[in-house]
């Protein structure tokens, strides 16, 4: 940027996390749709709503405005404008955790001022499509996904140790294992230690939240109990990848 030029930007972005800053200000983490993911300072927000009001809450998706200063990491965030708030639907602790989720999971996996389109609508997806009646089918259709499009997604027909091919039909019906601290899924003759298994009725649904978009799936009933496993090797996919366990993830007990 050239010196002394203050640049603006004006664009959709997700409210990821707020901290105190000084005395009245608040230290903001946004992903947003054009930059990627952007920090920066909401001056005076602690004492005053006027230009903010309750788009600083988590999970909000704004119209934020912001200006980008030379020499400066953080921007400064001038104006957002709701347009969807988590708060428009009532929020239980189980939504909370899923809404927690999806943020946790942005702020920790993407890179700073590396946009990805495909991200920003998967987790706007989710996040619109979680409710208090259907919060485990969101959650797994974004951690699924967010595996695919991050590059860190296993293959599930090849055993990584021996190479065996699991998706031959006379091993349909059988599960595959994988490692919280392990790359790849194994046969039952390879499992690691510590390994858990994913059932072929988790696999074959893997293979439909790959093709089918999330708005169909929403139509079928989606119980805490169905996929249980498939929600948790993509949660601990998810954790492998980024090195740390994810707080919000212990609520949904996956």
């Amino acid at each position: 940027m050239p010196e002394g030029r203050q640049i603006p930007h004006h664009g959709e972005a997700i409210v990821l996390r707020t901290w105190p800053f000084h005395e009245a200000d608040l230290l903001v983490s946004l992903f947003t749709r054009d930059q990627g993911k952007v920090k920066g300072v909401a001056r005076h927000a602690m004492k005053s709503r006027r230009r903010f009001g309750g788009a600083l809450e988590p999970a909000t998706q704004v119209r934020a405005h912001y200006t980008e200063r030379p020499s400066q990491e953080l921007v400064r965030l001038d104006q957002f404008e709701i347009l969807w708030s988590p708060l428009s639907a009532p929020v239980d602790t189980l939504r909370l955790a899923g809404l927690q989720l999806v943020v946790e999971v942005l702020e920790e996996a993407m890179p700073d001022l590396a946009a990805d389109d495909n991200i920003y609508r998967l987790a706007i997806t989710a996040l619109t499509s979680l409710n208090s009646g259907n919060v485990y089918l969101p959650v797994t259709y974004f951690c699924l996904w967010m595996n695919r499009l991050m590059g860190w997604m296993p293959e599930l027909g090849h055993c990584a140790a021996c190479g065996l091919h699991l998706a031959d039909p006379a091993l349909r019906n059988q599960a595959v294992y994988w490692s919280p601290t392990a790359d790849g899924v194994t046969c039952y003759d390879d499992r690691r230690p510590n390994s858990r298994a994913l059932s072929a009725a988790s696999i074959t649904e893997s293979h439909r939240i790959a093709r089918t978009p999330l708005a169909d799936l929403l139509t079928e009933d989606w119980p805490k109990s169905r996929s249980a496993d498939l929600r948790a090797f993509a949660i601990g996919t998810l954790e492998r990848h980024l090195e740390r366990r994810l707080r919000s993830a212990t609520a949904l007990n996956p």
